[in-house]
């Protein structure tokens, strides 16, 4: 096996460049604070504070048992997104038959609106760029912060699926459909 390959292999599962977080300490404004923020694959360990910020964001939360079948997919890449060791993000994506589908991407509200999304939009495109060809998603349409990011990355609405997600009072809300076509390189 080639360096290059073994190389690949590593940054599967830890996304992050020492370089910047050098640059940051010598020169402190020549980094963006998006960049110091590392990815890495998601561990059963986390499940304690991803379940944390699940709950503090949702009403009703993917419950520890949805994310321990995620993590031992082989169709699902699920990844975490920390800031000084400290997780402020999570982030899955299901992968099959050509297309990847979005299941979660969520910030701890003490760092929403700092990039911490946007890294983790990225990372998720990137690896689905790998596998497939469209990648899709469904988000509230009362997500005004979430759709922004996501039209601003490219997504197109193409439907809404109605009654998709509980709200409260036994209620239910609809849900945007939006896509995002992949361009392979390889």
């Amino acid at each position: 096996m080639s360096i290059w390959k073994v190389l690949d292999k590593v940054r599967e599962f830890v996304v992050y460049d020492a370089d910047k977080e050098f640059y940051a300490k010598v020169f402190p404004d020549s980094v963006e604070r998006k960049d110091l923020m590392r990815l890495r694959r998601m561990r059963h360990e986390d499940l304690p504070l991803i379940l944390q910020i699940e709950a503090k964001n949702y009403n009703f939360p993917w419950s520890e048992a949805i994310f321990k079948d995620c993590m031992n997919s082989m169709h699902y890449s699920c990844w975490i997104c920390e800031e000084l060791d400290v997780i402020v993000g999570y982030s899955i994506v299901s992968m099959a038959a050509g297309e990847a589908h979005i299941m979660n991407i969520n910030v701890d509200p003490a760092v929403q609106g700092q990039g911490v999304g946007s890294k983790l939009l990225e990372h998720m495109i990137e690896v689905a760029r790998k596998k497939a060809e469209s990648i899709f998603l469904e988000v509230r349409p009362s997500n005004k912060a979430a759709i922004a990011l996501y039209e601003k990355r490219g997504f197109n609405e193409i439907g809404i699926r109605k009654g998709y997600y509980p709200a409260e009072n036994g209620r239910r809300e609809d849900a945007v459909m939006l896509a995002l076509e992949l361009v392979n390189l390889f």
